[in-house]
């Protein structure tokens, strides 16, 4: 029994309708007209030497009963699945299937044909030269000389083409260098300017100190004060300075020989002047390590305030005109001074006060936030005690005692997780604890005076606005930011982070933007104006943002427990500095900005106090103590 055809696996090639005569002649397109009719005759050769399965030209041909010519492998294939042929569709088998020779040899020719059409006139003078072809001497001459013509033609080519090259290359590379030669010119410039101006500025305080000491010998002051002034460096020495601490002893040795004489009653007076100059000394050897111990840091920061100042409008230059005549030097040299002043003024850290509240060691006495008031009078701490206690400042710092009592103490339902005190109303405090639940608290009456409960899980972070005092955000486990209002019961806005939320932070100098660092590494820059997506994502911490902290208005710090702390412009939207030292992988160890000053905890029991302008790559700014 015949079995019932359902068709071939690939469609067969329909053949296309052929253009009547008159089409054919309408049609000003058509090239038949002017093609030969060995060409027209090829072309549909060609496509009767396609297999009708594949499409392609038949490899192995192999005839059906019926007549027709496929490729061995299509047909086998289509057999296996089917029995009938995929041109007509009468039934098909294998033994129906018989060696195509003619069609083989069709095909061989064909692509004869087309590898010569594809060959190279080399290639078919190769071919030509293998067939036996008769080539004279003159010929060979002939040819030979061709080739070398166009040999040396193309030799000269390559090399025109590497010349250009080279040249290119050398164009950049001068100009690049010229660039470069420029810039350092202007550095220097600027570098030959404030010296100069430096160096008038500190004469005019070496004078200004004589002349204060001379009024006070006028004025009948003490003969130490004036071993004390000559045991300094003359001001009129150009060979000595005054920062050297190797010059500094040589010139106290001299002055010293000389005052041998003046009895003894004099000794004590000298003693401690060589005291006080020791000390001073030692200062500036110290600051002096400091300074080159960041000194990339400090040469970029310096040029690039020299820079800035340089590109200054006129508006602005005529705007410092009185600073500049005043102190003597410009605004950019003045502003890096600022910079290092602060970089190098402090060397160590000391203890001004310890505060006791209970057993350091008992587990109910551990503190997770610790907030300070608009007036920096009081401080609040709170943590897994389930207890919010207030502190006067003042009192902790001057009466020392072993157990410090707060002033205030307002006991809560949960654990707690942060504070933050609000800007403008002083005696309200906000809290967020493990149960997801955010709390305005009066200090004064210790009573919650709003509470909010839409978190789901803990509540890392709350923060009040620094310009809009009834505004205070929020960030959860929960994957979600909220902002709410003191004056409703809801929350206002709700973004979802899609990650947990460690904590969130306010710009000081906008209500409406927000950063936020979460667990999948990156700070989160909100307008809460369009909410849908933030203004950037700032990357670069590998492991959970634990907190964020705004310096200024476009200045942010992060802290990760990457054990990095990192710096972040986000009017530019771009990383500043990295700053390493501290040891944090597992805790929270608290952040805290103070303008120039980046200071954290670290999981060695340690205070890292970081400059924002040194810190970078393990090379975090000496200013901590251990």
């Amino acid at each position: 029994m015949e079995e019932c055809s359902t068709g071939a696996l690939v469609p067969a090639v329909k053949p296309e309708p052929k253009p009547s005569s008159i089409e054919a002649s309408a049609d000003p397109g058509s090239n038949d007209v002017d093609r030969p009719t060995h060409e027209k005759g090829l072309t549909e050769v060609d496509k009767d030497l396609l297999c009708p399965i594949c499409m392609q030209l038949v490899k192995d041909a192999f005839l059906t009963a019926c007549g027709h010519s496929f490729c061995y492998m299509c047909i086998i294939t289509h057999l296996r699945n089917k029995s009938d042929c995929p041109c007509c569709g009468q039934f098909l088998s294998t033994n129906q299937l018989f060696p195509n020779f003619l069609l083989d040899k069709l095909l061989k020719k064909a692509s004869a044909r087309q590898i010569s059409k594809s060959a190279s006139p080399v290639e078919h003078f190769r071919q030509a030269l293998q067939q036996g072809c008769e080539v004279s001497i003159k010929e060979l001459d002939t040819l030979l000389t061709l080739l070398a013509e166009k040999k040396r033609k193309m030799e000269q080519e390559e090399a025109e083409r590497n010349m250009q090259i080279l040249l290119d290359f050398l164009n950049c590379l001068r100009k690049q260098k010229v660039e470069e030669l420029n810039e350092v010119q202007t550095h220097l410039q600027f570098i030959k300017e404030d010296i100069g101006a430096v160096e008038r500025r500190r004469m005019d305080l070496y004078r200004a100190r004589d002349r204060y000491s001379v009024k006070l010998r006028m004025l009948g002051g003490d003969d130490s004060i004036s071993g004390a002034r000559k045991s300094w460096p003359s001001s009129i020495d150009n060979n000595t300075s005054s920062l050297s601490g190797r010059a500094g002893m040589s010139s106290w040795n001299l002055q010293s020989k000389k005052l041998d004489g003046w009895g003894l009653q004099k000794k004590d007076a000298l003693s401690a002047s060589d005291s006080q100059y020791m000390t001073q000394s030692g200062l500036a050897v110290a600051r002096k390590k400091r300074v080159h111990a960041q000194f990339d840091e400090l040469q970029e920061c310096y040029l690039q305030k020299r820079r800035q100042m340089a590109n200054q409008p006129y508006i602005q230059q005529e705007r410092d005109k009185n600073v500049i005549q005043r102190e003597g030097y410009t605004t950019g040299l003045a502003d890096f001074q600022s910079v290092l002043t602060t970089l190098t003024r402090y060397s160590r850290m000391r203890v001004i006060a310890e505060l006791r509240h209970g057993d350091l060691f008992h587990p109910a006495n551990i503190v997770s936030s610790i907030e300070f008031d608009r007036d920096y009078e009081l401080f609040a701490t709170a943590g897994v005690s389930r207890c919010i206690k207030v502190f006067d400042f003042s009192s902790v710092v001057n009466d020392p005692a072993d157990v410090h009592c707060p002033v205030v103490e307002m006991p809560t339902r949960s654990k707690l997780s942060c504070l933050s005190w609000n800007k403008f109303t002083k005696n309200h405090i906000a809290s967020t604890d493990y149960e997801g639940i955010v709390t305005v608290w009066d200090v004064n009456t210790r009573q919650s005076v709003m509470e909010y409960e839409e978190h789901e899980k803990r509540a890392w972070s709350v923060d009040f606005s620094c310009t809009e005092p009834t505004r205070l955000v929020s960030g959860s486990d929960d994957c979600k930011v909220k902002v709410w209002c003191t004056r409703q019961e809801t929350s206002v806005l709700d973004i979802d982070m899609k990650a947990n939320i460690c904590c969130v932070k306010y710009n000081p100098g906008s209500s409406n933007c927000i950063a936020v660092g979460s667990a999948d590494h990156h700070i989160h820059y909100y307008d809460l104006r369009n909410p849908s997506q933030p203004l950037h994502v700032f990357t670069g911490h590998k492991k959970a943002v634990s907190y964020v902290k705004f310096l200024s208005n476009y200045e942010l710090a992060s802290a990760s427990t990457d054990s990095t702390l990192r710096l972040w412009n986000v009017k530019e939207n771009i990383p500043v500095r990295t700053f390493k030292g501290h040891t944090n992988e597992k805790n929270f160890v608290g952040l805290t900005v103070n303008g120039e000053y980046i200071a954290c905890g670290s999981e060695t029991n340690e205070v890292f106090v970081y400059h924002k302008v040194a810190g970078i790559q393990n090379n975090p700014s000496q200013l901590f103590l251990t």
